[in-house]
């Protein structure tokens, strides 16, 4: 569920690319995987500028998901929302055979630092 405080930025076409949370004079901007993307609070357009910079794009690249045996999976991002974040495997470029049976992992919303961006 997200937080009522959490303030939609969307772009002109209206896809959502994000979320500024207020914080004292400032704000915390958070990516669509719900992750804060600031460490410190910035201002309104400075957290707009980050998030029309950031795009959507990187929702396509290849993730790694650390399960809890340790072992690491390459994956892909199916879904990403308040709901929860859905990643499906992606070794060999499977997630986007056409027909493939793929492995899905339900992750919670924001996503756990246990999925992150493949080097």
């Amino acid at each position: 569920m997200l937080p009522a405080d959490w303030i939609e930025h969307r772009r002109p076409d209206g896809e959502v690319l994000g979320w500024m949370v207020s914080d004292g004079e400032g704000f915390r901007v958070r990516d669509l995987l719900g992750r804060e993307l600031t460490p410190e609070p910035v201002d309104w357009l400075e957290g707009e500028e980050l998030l029309e910079a950031l795009g959507i794009g990187y929702l396509a690249d290849r993730w790694v998901l650390t399960l809890p045996d340790g072992t690491q999976r390459p994956v892909r991002i199916a879904e990403a929302s308040p709901r929860g974040v859905i990643v499906v495997g992606d070794e060999y470029g499977a997630a986007s055979a056409v027909g493939a049976v793929l492995d899905r992992f339900r992750l919670p919303f924001p996503a756990p630092q246990e999925l992150r961006p493949a080097r």
